[in-house]
């Protein structure tokens, strides 16, 4: 599959079938610290689920309405980033992301971000990309925050989250402010 190098650790990899057995045994070792947050994880017990996962991503990339990337570090897959529905109508996108938990605080989600959003706006033509996560999990809001993105709001109850609703807060970024952002780094 695709792989494109961001430095001499950081790359980034069209996720494919030969990702399974790592890409679960990653998000196994990391079980824990992902069921804070995205309830998938209890739904992911063997190397067969992560297959389908695989495979459901491959068909949104075949049918042109999203794909997701695994991020690399040092050659080992260090978490996800999920371009979702790809509304060419309205050029935007949004996005998810998770990181293995060894992997954590290295930057490598912010850096991996920052060049597929640069892909996403000069390349794929989009114009808006959203971002949104749970009012509470501060690590995953520190993604946009650090990439300048604008906190729009609040929607209220947005996830059952173990029983319980969670909010969500959104950000949003413009091609034209990205380009601005870009150019005033």
């Amino acid at each position: 599959m695709f792989t494109y190098t961001v430095d001499d650790q950081l790359s980034l990899k069209l996720i494919g079938h030969e990702d399974a057995e790592e890409l679960f045994q990653l998000s196994d070792q990391s079980r824990d610290h992902l069921r804070t947050w995205l309830p998938w994880i209890d739904l992911t017990k063997t190397v067969e689920d992560t297959r389908g996962f695989i495979q459901s991503s491959l068909k949104r990339y075949a049918e042109n309405n999203g794909w997701t990337v695994c991020i690399l570090w040092e050659g080992r897959i260090a978490g996800i980033v999920d371009f979702h529905e790809l509304d060419y109508n309205n050029k935007k996108t949004s996005i998810g992301y998770w990181m293995g938990e060894e992997f954590k605080g290295k930057g490598l989600l912010t850096r991996a971000c920052r060049e597929l959003f640069d892909y996403a706006f000069h390349t794929l033509g989009m114009n808006r990309i959203e971002i949104r996560a749970a009012e509470q999990n501060e690590k995953s809001r520190a993604v946009p925050e650090r990439l300048g993105f604008v906190e729009e709001g609040l929607i209220r109850s947005a996830a059952l989250l173990y029983d319980e609703y969670t909010d969500h807060v959104v950000y949003g970024m413009l091609k034209k402010d990205w380009i601005k952002r870009t150019v005033d780094i």
